[in-house]
């Protein structure tokens, strides 16, 4: 996101959920004001158009009344771009979060599907993009690989920073994962993955959502706004195909 602004790209930001589970400090409605505070933080940091949440964790299922709720939020937004989840990830909110984002962008030009709260559809082309789930694998430990990888590496303070933000999160990840210090999880995260790429120090990898009901023609916007900082998995591509 970081590297599309820099490129001019207008940058929005949602966190699906309240965040109410993800504490053993505070109550839930506690830890939902805490955790709006911080994604309103990080969106400021990030330079991001910030949206609420939907619905509280684990309750975010794939529903018409919240896919209303997310559809709308996409037609506000007008993407050319979607970023989301992978397809297969460790918990089933960031799966359903995926289906609810890829479905709403699906859903841009469809003029009779109504929104909550209404908005009006919009014709432009729109291509998804799925991140590397958590651990670089799915919910039964098959390796995932990305399609592309983006170079992160000189806008990675600022990424920190941003995840910084959620301040809250990292004592719940510390009790319940593991995870020591969530920022250095970060940090080793995007070595690995730029250590995977064989060009980048820090990176994140990519995958591209086919494009039909989406766009007229397989476009990469992604790919073409990056330029350098894109590097396309050309092992990748061609499993693809074959």
């Amino acid at each position: 996101m970081l590297l599309l602004q820099e490129r001019g790209w207008d940058l929005h930001y949602i966190n699906l959920c309240t965040g109410n589970g993800g504490s053993v400090q505070m109550d839930g409605p506690t830890t939902v004001r805490t955790r709006l505070a911080e994604g309103q933080e990080a969106a400021r940091i990030l330079g991001a158009a910030f949206y609420p949440p939907i619905a509280d964790d684990l309750e975010l299922t794939y529903s018409v009344p919240l896919l209303r709720k997310v559809a709308a939020v996409v037609r506000e937004a007008k993407p050319s771009i979607v970023l989301t989840h992978s397809p297969s990830d460790y918990m089933e909110d960031h799966q359903n979060a995926q289906r609810l984002a890829c479905t709403a962008a699906f859903a841009h030009p469809i003029q009779n599907f109504v929104t909550d709260p209404p908005r009006e559809s919009f014709l432009h082309d729109v291509t998804v993009y799925h991140a590397m789930p958590h651990g670089l694998c799915d919910p039964l430990r098959k390796r995932i690989h990305a399609g592309a990888y983006v170079n992160t590496s000189r806008v990675h303070a600022k990424k920190r920073e941003a995840l910084a933000a959620h301040v809250s999160q990292k004592h719940w990840l510390d009790v319940t994962q593991g995870m020591d210090s969530y920022l250095v999880s970060m940090d080793e995260a995007s070595r690995k993955v730029g250590a995977l790429s064989g060009c980048f120090e820090y990176a994140e990898g990519w995958r591209r959502h086919l494009h039909l009901g989406f766009s007229a023609s397989a476009i990469d916007p992604l790919a073409e706004a990056l330029g350098d900082d894109c590097f396309i998995n050309e092992d990748y591509e061609k499993w693809l195909t074959e």
